[in-house]
C-alpha cells in the first residue's frame, strides 16, 4: 500500500505522486508519514520535505504552511516548494546572505518584520536542501 502525496503552492500543484514514506518539518518538530498513519493537521515550518519510493527518494524545501494526513492521503499546502535538484545552492546562499542582513538590521515592531523573518526561514532552507543534494 502507498501514500498518494499531493503538494500544493497558491501558484501550482507542485507534485502528485504516490511514495512509500514522506518526512515533513512540523512547526513542533519533524514527523514522518507511513501507509496507514494516524489522521492528523499539522501547522509546517519552512524546511526539508524527503519522500521515499522504493529505493529511490527526492527532497523538496517548503515554505510554511500546512499538512493534512487522512487515510494514505498526504495533502501538503504551502507557500513554496521547490525540488532540491532545481535549486541552484550559490543563488541560494546569496540570498540566505541577502535576506539575513535585512532583517538583522529590522526591529520587531517593524511592519515587515515577520514577512522577512518569513523570508529568512525559505530561503535557509532552500540553501539547506540545496547542499545536501
Amino acid at each position: 500500500m502507498a501514500l498518494q502525496l499531493e503538494i500544493v503552492t497558491p501558484m501550482q500543484r507542485a507534485l502528485s505522486t504516490e511514495c512509500d514514506e514522506v518526512r515533513l518539518p512540523g512547526a513542533e518538530g519533524s514527523f514522518g508519514v507511513l501507509p496507514g498513519h494516524t489522521s492528523i493537521l499539522s501547522v509546517l515550518k519552512a524546511g526539508a520535505l524527503f519522500m521515499r519510493t522504493g529505493s529511490e527518494s527526492h527532497t523538496y524545501a517548503l515554505g510554511e504552511g500546512f499538512a493534512e494526513v487522512s487515510g494514505d492521503h498526504v495533502r501538503v499546502l504551502v507557500e513554496e516548494a521547490q525540488r532540491a535538484d532545481e535549486i541552484d545552492l550559490a543563488l541560494a546562499q546569496k540570498q540566505l546572505a541577502e535576506h539575513q542582513a535585512k532583517f538583522g538590521s529590522m526591529k520587531s515592531d517593524d511592519p515587515d518584520y515577520d514577512r522577512m523573518r518569513a523570508q529568512v526561514e525559505r530561503a535557509a532552507a532552500r540553501a539547506l536542501v540545496a547542499s545536501k543534494k
